[in-house]
Parts: structure tokens; C-alpha cells; sequence
């Protein structure tokens, strides 16, 4: 997809691109393009030059530390740091939390926990799903009792991402049973180092520990860092999960996958002739590549409204469906490119540094584990199946 770009569009695109060349550790950058896992400080690291430049949290309002840029700049940033082998914007903290604390949020609270996310001091998960609550969120039982001007909260999280890594946990929790399951659930935020919280590790499949569980057993959470009413949290649950749909089209990483497979099919020999002219492979990159571009038109849409003062809405489960989708195909035509290469799962080599020799070219390596790995996402944020309902509902009106 191409927009006609001004010269002041351009300028900045230039500055944006000189910005991570100089700036970005090369190791980083080769993990990324190699599909390997960044540790917690590097992904930090990256957060905190974004941060000198003021660009750390670019979608927030001006005066808290945002940058007030209009779609085609984000579109320019998000494109330059796909290109450019960056990485994202940490998720939980700038894209989730805290539009919540900022939309919702008291002044008190805006004061201590935005500042340290916009500079990422603090990293922060995410306490929704729970063993039997995922699809059906609301039916949640982690349950927080009011004891003076604390909460004691008692239960089991589920599926938490990175919270090994995490600083702080923003939660739903049970506060009331007497009515209709939405209407008893309220909003937490507390620190991981809390009495009673314990985190173990989930190993996904690829061998990766990217979840866990966490447990509260008796955790005490002052009052003061409930955000909103009590009983109110669904209200900015659906909120909160609206800017996480919203934000998973993955075009640069979609489109950074597509330029490596176009890669793989010159080097990869099917039938003694190269991929790239086997006419059935080339007729999915070629479908592929539409998709993307079909996505990428619609995220600019809903881009535009948030820039005239919006919110992402129920159209983002359209978003999170597409984008979803479009990661597994990409993973499962990398896998078929490579071949019998995929076959000798080796978990480790997605770390550098690995001891582990690749069977075969290098970038055949990842395919196995990046392919085990994301058939998770379109499970996570909602499944897709629940989306579908979303917009059938919300959208259609049916």
C-alpha cells in the first residue's frame, strides 16, 4: 500500500529511519530478523531510547507524553520500526493500562502510574483470564473482599504474559456476586511483589516460557488503586480490550515475514526448480500480500477515528481477527517453504547463542518453533470465534 506522502511526511519518515540506525543494538535488530526472543532488558532498553526522543507512548494525549501525531505519521513510525528490524512498543503498559488510567483514572493516579510507563521504569502484565473464565471473561472468580481501606484478593490467573518479568499486574476481580456476572467486577492494579502472589511458568509448546499462572493467596490491595467505581471494571475491561484488538494487525511484522518468505522460495529447490516458480506457491504470497494490504487500509481507517478523538470500538475485533489469521498463514507458509527442514524441532535455536546446530539453511531453524508458538493468537485478546460474535452484534446489528 502507498499514500502520497509530504515533503514534511517525509522528512520525518528520514528521521525516524536515521533515529533507529543509529540507536538500535545490532544484536537486537539481528534477533529480530532471525525470529528470535529478546530478553526483558532489551525490549526495555529499546523503550527507553524510544523515550529520549519523546516516542515512547506516541498514541497518548500531547500532555501526558504523547506525540499528537495524525495517521500518517503513525503509520510512517509503525512502518520505519517494522522495516527497520525494531521492536514493538511494550504492550501491557503504554498500549493497555494506560489508556484505561488515563480515560478513567483519577489525577492522583495518572501522577504515580503514568509517568513510569511512558519512561519504562515499570512493566506491567495483564490479570484477566482465569482457568475456566477465558472466552467467557465475565464469568471470572478471582475474588477481591473490601477489609477497611483494603482489598484481600484471593484466586488464580491464567495464560499471564511475561508476568515473570513484570513489576506491577493490572486485574479483574470479583467484588460482588448478587447480580448479573458484568456487573461484580471491579478494576486492580498492584505491585507483583505483594505477600502472597505466586507466578509459575507455563512452557508453551515450542518449549518457550512465554505464560504462566500466577496465584493470590490473600494479597492485600489498598483501596486507592481500584480504578473507577466498584463493580464498574467491565465497563473498562471491554474498554482496555478494544486498543488490544485494535493493535493486532501486525503489518510491519506481517510484512517483514512476507519479505522472508519471498527470500525462502528463490533459495528453496522444489522439484528441481526454485519455490518462487512453483505456480501454486506463488499464487499464495500473491493472495497473501493482497490480505495484508486489504488489513492495512483498514487499520489506517481505524487509525483516523482515534486521531479525531475516538476510541477503538467493536470494528477492532475485525482487526484482531484479520491480523490474527494472517500471522498463522504467514507461520504455516514458511513452514511448507522449508519443508522436511521443519521436521527437527529444535526448541533452543530461537535463543541466541544457541548450542543447537539448525538442520538445514539458517532461517529454516525458527519456522518449527515460531509455527508451534503462534497458534495461540487466535486464542489470546478474545478468541476469534467470540470476535465474530462481537461484530455480528455490534456491528451488523443481527
Amino acid at each position: 500500500m502507498q499514500l502520497e506522502f509530504s515533503a514534511e511526511d517525509l522528512a520525518f519518515r528520514d528521521d525516524v529511519r536515521q533515529f533507529i540506525a543509529d540507536e538500535l543494538p545490532e544484536l537486537t535488530r539481528d534477533k529480530i530478523e532471525k525470529g528470535l526472543h529478546l530478553s526483558r532488558d532489551e525490549h526495555i532498553h529499546w523503550h527507553r531510547r524510544l523515550h529520549t526522543r519523546g516516542w515512547s507512548c506516541p498514541n497518548w494525549p500531547v500532555e501526558l507524553g504523547g506525540c499528537g501525531w495524525d495517521p500518517v505519521r503513525s503509520y510512517i513510525f509503525e512502518r520505519e520500526l517494522g522495516e527497520g528490524c525494531a521492536p514493538g512498543a511494550l504492550p501491557f503498559g503504554p498500549e493497555m493500562v494506560a489508556p484505561v488510567i488515563f480515560t478513567f483514572g483519577n489525577d492522583e493516579q495518572k501522577q504515580r502510574f503514568l509517568p513510569p510507563i511512558l519512561s519504562g521504569d515499570v512493566w506491567w502484565c495483564q490479570g484477566y483470564s482465569e482457568p475456566n473464565s477465558g472466552s467467557d471473561l465475565a464469568s471470572l472468580q478471582t475474588r477481591a473482599v473490601r477489609d477497611g481501606d483494603e482489598y484481600v484478593v484471593n484466586g488464580q490467573k491464567t495464560w499471564t504474559t511475561l508476568a515473570q518479568w513484570a513489576d506491577w499486574i493490572f486485574c479483574l476481580v470479583r467484588t460482588d456476586s448478587s447480580g448479573k456476572k458484568q456487573e461484580g467486577i471491579s478494576f486492580l492494579l498492584f505491585d507483583m511483589k505483594s505477600p502472597g502472589i505466586t507466578v509459575k511458568p507455563i512452557i508453551t509448546m515450542e518449549g518457550g516460557h512465554e505464560v504462566n499462572e500466577v496465584f493470590f493467596d490473600n494479597v492485600r490491595v489498598p483501596v486507592e488503586n481500584r480504578i473507577g467505581e466498584e463493580n464498574q471494571g467491565w465497563t473498562y475491561a471491554k474498554f482496555l480490550l478494544g486498543y488490544e484488538r485494535s493493535s493486532m494487525a501486525g503489518i510491519p511484522d506481517a510484512k517483514r515475514q512476507l519479505r522472508k518468505l519471498h527470500k525462502m522460495a528463490v533459495s528453496e529447490m522444489h522439484r528441481g526448480k526454485p519455490l518462487a516458480q512453483d505456480n501454486r506457491f506463488r499464487q499464495k504470497l500473491a493472495d497473501i500480500e493482497v490480505q495484508i494490504m486489504t488489513l492495512e487500509a483498514t487499520e489506517l481507517r481505524t487509525l483516523a477515528a482515534m486521531a479525531g478523538g475516538g476510541h477503538p470500538g467493536p470494528e477492532s475485533s475485525f482487526i484482531k481477527i484479520r491480523g490474527t489469521e494472517l500471522d498463522q498463514s504467514l507461520n504455516e507458509l514458511a513452514v511448507e517453504a522449508v519443508g522436511n527442514y521443519a521436521l527437527p524441532f529444535a526448541p533452543d535455536v530461537v535463543k541466541h547463542g544457541s548450542n543447537e546446530e539448525p538442520v538445514g539453511p539458517e532461517y529454516a531453524a525458527t519456522a518449527a518453533p515460531t509455527y508451534f508458538n503462534r497458534r495461540k493468537v487466535t486464542i489470546y485478546g478474545g478468541s476469534n470465534e467470540i470476535q465474530k460474535n462481537i461484530i455480528a452484534k455490534a456491528v451488523l446489528g443481527l
